[in-house]
């Protein structure tokens, strides 16, 4: 069987410009991205944005092959809010990683449809190459060089998508209810187990009655430090 040929968006030749449509890609990306945002990927069709855009789906297909080109453009327009601080700056690269990961984070948080994506194709369009190059001047200010820079930065990329998306999860579930609310129904089920296991019990309860925003704050920072502590200890000196 013969393998498929890799195809990206960001690689295709332009089209003449005198064959384009009224219809542009900067509005094409904008109308995906509120459906994206409002419904999720399963939102996302072709018909869909053909719809919202009021226009047929040949002026979407002249700017993209298909749905995943065009989950390239939305996923490339959302790393233009992932920012890097200057490694040379103060607080130097464990600065730059920590600024990187915090608003990795909050993008996630606010386009968590793009969670899954990580992973599923090469991010070479214009906003996620500068990310990371960006972060990759972090590390290299580390000292680390080489396939170290990727080991170091791929790390702190990993428990990013890891803990937002998680994150992201629990809190698209939680729509018009509270942890003190599910304190209140587990309420028979913790005391049964309370029995057996009380120290379970008893942190379930503490968690759940805290503020549910610091505590996931609180848990992210603390894995983001001990992420940075342990590229701290592998690096050259």
């Amino acid at each position: 069987m013969a393998k498929a040929t890799p195809a990206s968006v960001w690689v295709r030749p332009e089209k003449a410009r005198r064959e384009q449509p009224a219809l542009g890609r900067d509005q094409i990306v904008d109308a995906a991205l509120a459906l994206l945002d409002a419904e999720g990927l399963d939102g996302l069709s072709m018909r869909r944005l053909g719809a919202r855009l009021n226009s047929g789906a040949t002026s979407v297909y002249w700017h993209v092959a298909n749905k995943d080109e065009l989950l390239e453009l939305a996923l490339d327009r959302v790393m233009a809010e992932v920012t890097v601080p200057e490694p040379g700056a103060a607080g130097g690269w464990r600065a730059a990683a920590t600024g990187y990961a915090r608003t990795f984070r909050a993008m996630i948080h606010r386009h968590p449809w793009t969670v899954t994506l990580f992973g599923r194709r090469p991010m070479i369009g214009p906003n996620a190459t500068r990310a990371m190059d960006e972060a990759i001047a972090a590390f290299a200010a580390a000292g680390f060089d080489g396939l170290d820079v990727e080991y170091a930065w791929s790390l702190v990329v990993d428990y990013v998508i890891g803990a937002a998306g998680g994150e992201a999860s629990w809190w698209s579930g939680q729509s018009g209810t509270t942890s003190a609310a599910w304190i209140e129904a587990l309420g028979p089920y913790l005391e049964r187990i309370a029995a057996e296991r009380p120290r379970l019990a008893s942190h379930v309860r503490e968690v759940w009655t805290a503020d549910t925003a610091e505590v996931l704050d609180g848990r992210f920072e603390f894995g983001l430090a001990c992420v940075l502590d342990g590229i701290e200890a592998r690096r050259p000196h």
